[in-house]
């Protein structure tokens, strides 16, 4: 039976740190706005009904929802709470089976009255428009509460996460900026991209895009001739601002041109 693999590696090539499939899903449901959600449906007993689903997070990582009882996933989560919320990774431009997803599957109940007004905060937090309607007397908040996930974070990467990890991770501290480092260095850096590659990587590539950042390293996606791989390349040190990102760049790519 075919299985999916990583690209080969040998026995004695040293791990390159990266955050851990909790961390990634966590930061992944963060820069997220909208997923799908499954429901079972009520007129169809047992099948999957699936609706795009804005979404928050509460403190434990835990999506909000802000429904109508006039709609139909409304209608079956009061017949059955068991639910299922995709989200995808927001921005990508490339084979939809190389990004992120994460599967988070739970239990769908109303938000208890003495915690309506926070979360009613996160909510609208994130979706300044539905102020609009978040008043009318159809509409309630909603919480999965989460009983286990599922993570993919592209091509050979993926397992399933234990909620109690899930809620006990923190987005990645660039997940905020890590969208304009990556267009940044793609655009005005990508000699030094290549220089990364064959320093740090040990990959004689000709052209290097970096595909992701977070505070433990980068991915990039390089081009040898015809041949098409990816590598990981660690920062020296955690980092968690775009100003450390710059000042650590620099440094390595110093490093990279002179040797040391």
């Amino acid at each position: 039976m075919s299985r999916h693999a990583g690209p080969p590696r040998a026995a004695d090539a040293p791990s390159i740190p990266e955050p851990t499939f909790a961390e990634r899903a966590r930061t992944l449901a963060y820069l997220g706005l909208t997923g799908a959600l499954a429901t079972l449906s009520r007129r169809h007993p047992g099948h999957p009904f699936a609706s795009v689903m804005p979404y928050a997070l509460d403190d434990a990582g835990a999506p909000l929802f802000l429904i109508s009882t006039m709609a139909m996933h409304t209608q079956n989560l009061e017949a059955d709470a068991r639910a299922s919320l995709l989200i995808t990774q927001p921005g990508w431009s490339g084979d939809p089976l190389a990004a992120a997803r994460l599967t988070l599957m739970g239990e769908a109940r109303r938000v208890p009255e003495g915690t309506v007004a926070a979360a009613r905060e996160r909510y609208l937090a994130r979706h300044e428009r539905a102020r609009y309607w978040a008043d009318f007397e159809d509409f309630a908040l909603w919480r999965l509460q989460v009983t286990d996930l599922y993570f993919v974070g592209g091509f050979a990467a993926m397992d399933w996460v234990t909620a109690a990890d899930y809620a006990a991770a923190r987005p990645d501290p660039l997940a905020d900026v890590a969208a304009g480092i990556v267009e940044h260095m793609n655009r005005d850096h990508a000699d030094a991209l290549v220089d990364y590659a064959r320093h740090f990587a040990g990959e004689r590539a000709d052209e290097a895009t970096m595909v992701a950042v977070d505070r433990l390293g980068f991915k990039l996606r390089l081009r040898s001739g015809d041949r098409l791989s990816s590598a990981r390349v660690a920062f020296p040190c955690e980092v968690t601002t775009a100003a450390q990102s710059r000042e650590v760049l620099i440094a390595m790519l110093k490093e990279a041109r002179t040797g040391r």
